[in-house]
């Protein structure tokens, strides 16, 4: 495998280029990037450096990547790394400080020239300080063990950016130019200075059991496709990607070292692969949408498809409620996968709230049981160092899902991964046949708190805060603590799903590629309320008293008057819910938010009274809908044919 430059020093020859050198080894080729052309120049060995650059005093570990907003270009480079542990003789790192280096030297990164530049530059700045990357200059952090195995002969000479699961490199799209460069001329290899980096998690802890020295990891990778925040990112696109997508590998190697035993298994969640949304309203429980377009079902079967690619059989375990408000999302789950007709996909429906109500949590052991037909035949990789092929390889996998996959989806998941530690064990004799992880008091606790820290890193990422339901994960136990703080992480992500959100998707969007400038783009209209006077005038009402109280009259008065005004215009604005959320600005949600197509929608609230203003937004939304069904259909059958015909790379 090609190494990485793993330390680099940037010199700045005033407005003209950045350059970057390697600080071993000594001699290797630097890397100029020209300010006024964006030119990206691989120099050659030894080249020197202009006699007028200044050296930064900060060292560089690594390019995140390069993006282009309205008034320059910008290179994001990684000054600030933190180590979190070793596995394959590998260190991991996570980022923590970055810089952003302007292309264009009239654009500066403190004193942006326009307000929509420094907007978007908070944007940028946001998503890497709010999120949670990894990565390793000599180990391929996106793919798991056993992907890693199986083509490690193919793999050969690769640089780490060309043997990357597509899906979990998640800084790829700012990286397309130098992956670009790299591809199409053959003197101009840039690949020693992609950095592959994952979205996620990574934990790894020693521990002991009797004699035999353990290390436990958890690692999740966050898929870059249909990316985004709790309620503006639902359900699945046309060509099979579900929101809120992570993959996560636990690894156990027995021996103390690397060089002993590995074993690896790997659970998937993901939204529920239908078109659905929840529509913020203000109200604590959005309207719950289904949306019958005519690809549904190729959407999932290519969902479902390219999971059977990757992994194998697989069972989908769906925990949302089957009555109330989340019982037209499991009745649309349940339809569609029937007529997709997956002879290598189960479905099995476990109720959990019904099932583990009164905190009797105990009671995931039924999942389990309805799970351990299928979990013996999935197995797990099983490699030791002295044989040349595995012991076992893991044919399957289990998707779970919960309306946002995130508390349910985690303490099943942590059930089912301690489910096959127990197994593990058991299988190699570190553990007795009727023995369980449960009983030595270091391992369980390290894995508890693996599985906790986990779940709250996924949530924080999706929805804002930490995950509910901890307590149990931590501690095996409901307890009353854990209700109350479940409470009020339920009340921070009201109000940051419904008032911070739209950012944050923004932010989504512009990092991953989803959006990026196109032909016709206003970039007023991210700085701009463009929002009718009335509907701006109702909301500044709650901001700030507007009402003097003369002298001659009684405060009764006053305060009774401006309770009246306070009390109307939060009348007003939950009747006009939708009119207050904070929605994406970069890809409105028009179309999903005033969709009148075939389907079913729980309500129709805070659509408001009906003002001119506001209609006439909402004028040609379902027209726009039908023609992303269209478009939909066209990209889907495309999709489809390229994966049965093994034409498109999905690892």
């Amino acid at each position: 495998m090609k190494s990485l430059h793993q330390r680099l020093t940037l010199y700045s020859d005033g407005n003209e280029t950045y350059t970057f050198v390697p600080a071993e080894p000594v001699g290797a080729r630097s890397l100029t990037i020209y300010r006024n052309s964006g030119d990206i120049v691989l120099n050659a060995p030894n080249t020197p450096l202009p006699v007028t650059s200044e050296r930064s005093p900060k060292t560089i570990y690594g390019i995140y990547g390069m993006i282009s907003l309205a008034m320059s270009d910008y290179i994001i480079v990684i000054t600030g790394r933190e180590l979190r542990g070793h596995i394959m003789r590998q260190n991991i790192y996570r980022a923590t400080e970055y810089d952003i280096l302007p292309l264009n030297p009239d654009v500066s990164v403190h004193t942006p020239p326009n307000a929509v530049e420094t907007h978007l530059l908070a944007l940028v700045r946001s998503h890497l300080q709010g999120g949670s990357f990894y990565f390793s200059y000599a180990w391929d952090i996106t793919r798991r063990l056993q992907a890693q195995w199986t083509t490690i002969q193919q793999d050969g000479d690769k640089a780490l950016w060309e043997i990357a699961d597509d899906r979990f490199f998640w800084n790829k799209f700012l990286h397309s130019r130098f992956i670009d460069i790299t591809s199409t001329t053959s003197d101009q290899n840039l690949s020693a200075y992609i950095l592959p980096v994952i979205y996620g998690t990574f934990d790894i802890r020693p521990v002991s059991v009797g004699i035999h020295p353990l290390r436990l990891c958890l690692i999740s990778r966050r898929s870059r496709y249909r990316a985004g925040t709790r309620y503006f990112r639902r359900g699945i696109d046309s060509e099979g990607h579900v929101a809120n997508f992570n993959e996560t590998e636990q690894i156990c190697l027995v021996g103390g070292d690397d060089s002993g035993t590995q074993l690896s298994f790997v659970q998937i969640r993901g939204s529920i692969p239908v078109y659905w949304a929840e529509i913020n309203t203000l109200r604590y429980k959005p309207d719950v949408q289904i949306m019958e377009l005519q690809d549904t079902v190729d959407a999932m079967r290519a969902h479902l498809q390219e999971n059977e690619n990757l992994y194998g059989r697989h069972t989908l375990v769906n925990l949302v409620n089957h009555k109330g408000h989340e019982q037209p999302v499991k009745e649309a789950f349940e339809k569609y996968f029937e007529q997709a007709g997956s002879s290598k996909s189960r479905y099995e429906y476990f109720d959990f709230h019904n099932e583990c109500k009164n905190m009797r949590w105990d009671r995931i052991s039924v999942l389990l049981s309805k799970l351990e037909d299928e979990l013996e035949q999935y197995g797990y990789f099983h490699l030791e160092s002295n044989k040349p092929e595995p012991l076992r390889l893991q044919t399957g996998v289990v998707r779970t899902n919960c309306m946002d996959n995130l508390d349910r989806t985690n303490v099943a998941q942590a059930a089912i991964a301690k489910y096959t530690l127990n197994k593990q064990l058991r299988a190699l004799g570190v553990i007795q046949p009727n023995d369980s992880v449960d009983n030595y008091d270091d391992l369980i606790r390290d894995f508890r708190e693996m599985w906790t820290d986990h779940a709250n890193f996924i949530s924080l990422a999706y929805s804002g805060t930490g995950a509910l339901k901890t307590d149990f994960t931590r501690t095996g136990k409901r307890t009353r603590k854990g209700l109350f703080e479940d409470g009020y992480n339920s009340v921070m992500r009201y109000l940051k799903n419904n008032f911070l959100d739209g950012a944050r998707q923004d932010a989504f969007d512009l990092m991953t590629g989803a959006w990026f400038p196109r032909r016709g783009w206003n970039p007023a209209t991210l700085v701009i309320d463009s929002r009718p006077l009335i509907i701006r005038a109702f909301s500044a009402s709650t901001d700030r008293p507007i009402i003097l109280a003369p002298a001659d009259y009684s405060l009764f008065y006053y305060f009774l008057l401006w309770f009246a005004v306070a009390a109307i215009s939060l009348a007003f604005i939950f009747v006009h819910g939708i009119d207050y959320v904070n929605w994406p600005r970069l890809q409105p949600l028009t179309e999903i938010i005033y969709y009148d197509g075939p389907g079913f929608r729980s309500a129709r609230k805070g659509t408001g009274l009906g003002l001119p203003a506001v209609e006439k937004l909402k004028e040609g939304a379902t027209e726009r809908a039908k023609a992303i069904a269209e478009q939909h259909r066209r990209v889907k059958s495309k999709r489809l044919e390229e994966i049965e015909m093994g034409t498109k790379r999905v690892d």
